[in-house]
């Protein structure tokens, strides 16, 4: 897969190799396609206004991700900087981590991956710890 990086923010240095490397993990393990995701960081107000036109949800999100195409795979991930600094200061972890997890996050719903239920946000919340972690593992190696 390939992972395009994009950063529409006022956020001057954004962990663009972790970003794409925990994409590329997640992809390696859940789907063995060719293809495209770019991975987008914007702003709060452009992420809220993603999520209403397209999903009818009139307030910002953290992550929203889009399947463009199936053949050949094209989807895209938009992150909104902002909200993951506010939810990294909220559960005491760093920037970098929650973005991380936020990518895994995207990059498993284009996997197929829901969160509708508490037992789907729970196995998910469990799949980007793992990918979290082994990056973290091997860039300690």
């Amino acid at each position: 897969m390939r992972i395009n990086y994009f950063n529409d923010t006022d956020f001057p240095r954004l962990p663009k190799a972790k970003i794409v490397e925990v994409a590329n993990k997640v992809f390696d393990n859940e789907i063995k396609v060719d293809g495209v995701v770019n991975v987008i960081f914007v702003k709060d107000e452009v992420i809220k206004e993603i999520n209403t036109e397209y999903l009818s949800h009139e307030c910002e999100t953290d992550v929203i991700s889009f399947i463009i195409d199936d053949e050949p795979f094209l989807g895209e991930i938009y992150i909104s900087a902002e909200t993951a600094e506010k939810q990294a200061n909220e559960y005491g972890v760093s920037l970098t981590n929650e973005l991380m997890r936020l990518t895994a996050h995207g990059a498993l719903h284009l996997c197929g991956y829901d969160d509708g239920t508490e037992a789907d946000k729970e196995a998910m919340h469990k799949l980007e710890n793992k990918y979290i972690s082994d990056l973290e593992k091997w860039s300690k190696e």
